[in-house]
């Protein structure tokens, strides 16, 4: 399942190309029907909260897509249909299309504001509040690793980045939510704002400091689809870049995630860190 920072990547990209222009709207799949009532709109503008896409158009109406494991929003040059698409956008020069998603629905912006209040602080957003989150992270017995895949602890995050946030401060993925204290917590947001933030900007994940990069450590990059440079992230029985410990995995809320024993035992970060 795409990460938030690829949301909001479409997000950026569809405003981009047909925000404020009438566009065409179709469904080559047949399975869209409301395509028919937007076709010939002008697309206001995009934007995301945690893993929701909202495509604004005119007269109040909303498309409301979440991507879910398998779906794919494709932004390219235009030209013929390929697969199975549920949604075409094009201006006649430029195209997205979208497949499989989990969901594809029009609603109102009523329905697109509820969405967005059930959803927890986004850390890609400006108006987010990370305190709701950790709200809801103290008050739960679930483990931090369990909780940062909670959407309503930090909307947008997913197994990537909940895995590297907590290598890089060191935490037991095993800590209780009701253990982790406000300035750990800080810590924790304030390290995924700028991951995201950066992920957003290069369309890639990149966690890794210099001192452990391939260059310090005179290693090869990383070869892996998901891009960048992870500390443990698909690298189950592989060494840790920082102390050499065989890194681990296991199934955490239906997916699996990675850490190193050794350097993650820590259950709250100290002063300065």
């Amino acid at each position: 399942m795409p990460e938030g920072h690829v949301i909001h990547r479409l997000a950026s990209a569809l405003t981009s190309e047909f925000g404020g222009k009438p566009v065409s709207v179709s469904s080559p799949q047949g399975r869209f029907e409301a395509a028919q009532l937007l076709d010939g709109a002008i697309l206001d503008r995009a934007e995301a909260v945690g893993k929701h896409l909202f495509v604004e158009f005119a007269g109040d109406r909303v498309v409301h897509i979440h991507l879910g494991l398998i779906g794919k929003l494709r932004i390219e040059p235009w030209g013929p249909v390929r697969g199975q698409v549920r949604l075409r956008i094009h201006d006649g020069r430029v195209t997205a299309d979208l497949t499989g998603p989990q969901w594809c629905r029009l609603i109102t912006p009523d329905e697109r504001d509820a969405v967005m209040a059930a959803s927890g602080p986004d850390p890609l957003r400006p108006d987010a509040d990370p305190d709701r989150g950790f709200a809801r992270l103290h008050r739960s017995g679930k483990s931090v690793a369990a909780l940062l895949m909670d959407q309503r602890v930090a909307a947008g995050v997913g197994n990537i980045f909940r895995a590297e946030v907590l290598f890089r401060h060191r935490l037991a993925p095993t800590t209780p939510g009701s253990r982790i204290d406000a300035r750990t917590w800080r810590v924790l947001w304030d390290d995924l704002v700028g991951l995201m933030n950066y992920a957003v900007e290069h369309g890639r994940i990149d966690t890794v400091r210099d001192v452990h990069g391939p260059d310090a450590q005179g290693r090869d990059p990383r070869a892996d689809r998901h891009g960048g440079e992870v500390y443990v992230y698909r690298r189950a029985g592989q060494p840790c870049l920082v102390c050499g410990t065989e890194v681990r995995t296991a199934v955490v809320e239906g997916r699996n995630l990675y850490w190193c024993p050794r350097c993650q035992r820590r259950r709250t970060v100290g002063r300065g860190q």
